[in-house]
């Protein structure tokens, strides 16, 4: 069993005193988390909001995600999205592509936003963007690939957020093991030791990175 990391106790005093999602939102975390064999990956209502948060506060034209789940980080997102402006998602598995473009036209933000199906690392180099903020949530093992994709193509006032960087207190341990653990410490290593970037870990939920260029 895996120890507590942030006391249940102060996640829900968090959640009390942040701003409510809305209807839409809470259907698609309620459903999500008692339908879904990985509900427990939906980014959640503290988190959710986080997002928007800083969406509202860059005001991204174009933004990447690269692992939809099921669609409720990306409405997040999609909240603070410039005038015209383009959010693409991308999700591997088919399945959970359906539940996110479903949720997408249920929010009415399918006008805006583009879901693609397959490798995200096959796919990303096709997008003829440049990206203001981009949101890391898919396979633990591919993230600095990811972020080696995406970085080059981040805009000079993007931003990259990357999810699950404590990975269910893992990296915490003396020696760290297992395969995802083990890419979440190399990954939080590459991007600590990169001089082209600064970056801030947060202890939201299951730790989230932000990374920008200097």
């Amino acid at each position: 069993m895996q120890p507590e990391l942030i006391s249940s106790l102060a996640e829900s005093y968090a959640a009390r005193y942040t701003t409510p999602e809305e209807a839409v939102l809470q259907r698609i975390n309620e459903e999500t988390v008692k339908n879904h064999p990985q509900g427990h990956m939906i980014s959640g209502h503290v988190q959710g909001r986080f997002l928007s948060f800083i969406s509202n506060m860059i005001q991204p034209k174009y933004i990447l995600e690269i692992g939809t789940f099921t669609g409720y980080s990306a409405l997040c997102m999609a909240e603070g999205i410039a005038a015209g402006g383009q959010l693409h998602t991308i999700e591997l598995r088919q399945e959970d592509a359906d539940t996110a473009l479903k949720n997408f036209n249920i929010a009415q933000k399918n006008n805006f936003i583009t879901l693609h199906v397959g490798n995200a690392k096959d796919i990303i180099p096709t997008l003829p963007y440049q990206w203001d903020l981009v949101f890391i949530d898919a396979d633990k093992t591919s993230y600095i690939e990811y972020y080696e994709l995406v970085l080059n193509k981040l805009s000079e006032k993007g931003l990259i957020i990357a999810d699950n960087v404590l990975f269910h207190g893992q990296v915490l341990e003396e020696p760290i093991k297992g395969k995802n653990a083990l890419a979440i410490q190399a990954f939080n290593k590459h991007v600590a030791e990169d001089p082209r970037v600064e970056q801030v870990m947060l202890t939201i939920r299951d730790g989230l990175l932000l990374i920008k260029k200097k």
